[in-house]
């Protein structure tokens, strides 16, 4: 296969994390033959301090033109950062909600996965922990709550705040078909999780879902309200397949998932739009304050890469090796500094990479 990737390094240990994902990505493409053609494009503040603006229209054209965008992380410390004493429009993250923009990115997949080898920092009962859990949650990124028309103003001599959650068939009906297609390659189950009994955009979510669901004989919809959710997540894990939810809910589900892996520097992250085109990335941030030490851990940008493979080219075998490498690394002792307890090995960012690559068979 041949396929263009467009790599943004990023800030902080963004173009550490994404060196470590690229190495990966060549292997794979040397191993079966493939042909990556890599493009690197600037976006958040290494942006900024180049031309001015957090994502130039010469790169979204270039992240257009490509097959997936690996991303590493953008943005710095908000206290004492030159890149935040601008206008909010042309702050570092900015750049992130245009390309999401741009590319019509409407689907946000997080994996939770408890590898059992990092059981013991999970946050939850040692018996919940040891039975392990491996989740990935669906959330529609572009209608909802955060999209919707809002105002301010004063009524009656009271100030009022008004926020519009809107949803339309379509956009359910689309982000259902995605958590529909992953669930018929995973366990064959989707977790609809809305607040029914109170919103009618709940309500007509559920519809639609059901209405999608039908397509797919052979996958399990089970509704959830979303304060139930809440809950399982922290008492049974195990249970949850695939999660689908509207953008609020998600937002919200998804870092409470985040937190009771133990490490977000082990979470992949993908957005997809209504073509095969996606933006790949880890869910943790910049970390400025470890950047250029070599301690940063690259897994989530490498498992970011395995999504790149999975989704955007189709080549699931490929995607199960790098995640099979992870896993064997982890299984042997290997570890970075954050996730580093005593008797493992710890290993540099660099060195993490190569044990990855090392794996791969």
């Amino acid at each position: 296969m041949k396929a263009k990737i467009a790599l943004i390094n990023g800030d902080g240990i963004g173009p550490e994390i994404v060196r470590e994902a690229k190495k990966v990505l060549e292997t794979i493409e040397k191993k079966y033959g493939h042909e990556f053609i890599f493009t690197d494009i600037d976006m958040g503040g290494c942006s900024i301090d180049k031309y001015g603006v957090p994502l130039t229209d010469e790169a979204i054209e270039i992240a257009k033109r490509s097959d997936a965008v690996l991303l590493g992380a953008v943005g710095g410390n908000v206290g004492n950062s030159r890149w935040y004493d601008i206008a909010p429009n042309l702050r570092p993250e900015a750049g992130l909600l245009k390309i999401r923009k741009e590319l019509g990115l409407f689907a946000n997949l997080r994996p939770a996965l408890l590898y059992k080898e990092l059981a013991d920092a999970c946050p939850l009962k040692t018996e919940i922990s040891k039975a392990g859990f491996d989740m990935v949650i669906v959330r529609e990124l572009t209608g909802g709550l955060y999209f919707g028309d809002r105002y301010t103003k004063e009524i009656d001599g009271v100030r009022t705040a008004v926020d519009t959650l809107v949803y339309n068939e379509n956009e359910i009906r689309r982000v259902a078909k995605v958590a529909f297609d992953i669930a018929s390659k995973r366990r064959k189950k989707v977790i609809s999780v809305d607040k029914a009994n109170v919103l009618d955009s709940s309500r007509l979510w559920r519809n639609v879902v059901e209405e999608v669901a039908k397509e797919y004989k052979d996958i399990t919809l089970e509704h959830m309200l979303v304060d139930n959710a809440a809950m399982q997540l922290v008492m049974n894990p195990a249970q949850f397949d695939v999660v689908l939810t509207e953008n609020m809910f998600g937002d919200i589900l998804s870092d409470e998932a985040s937190m009771i892996t133990g490490s977000i520097g082990m979470l992949s992250s993908a957005s997809l739009n209504e073509s095969k085109l996606g933006l790949y990335e880890p869910s943790h941030g910049s970390a400025p304050d470890i950047a250029g030490k070599n301690i940063a851990n690259p897994i989530a940008t490498i498992l970011s890469a395995a999504m790149l493979l999975r989704y955007s080219l189709g080549l699931d075998k490929e995607a199960d090796n790098i995640e099979k490498a992870v896993g064997k690394a982890l299984k042997d002792g290997f570890r970075t500094a954050d996730i580093y307890t005593e008797g493992m090995t710890k290993l540099t960012t660099t060195e993490m990479g190569d044990k990855i690559v090392e794996y791969i068979n």
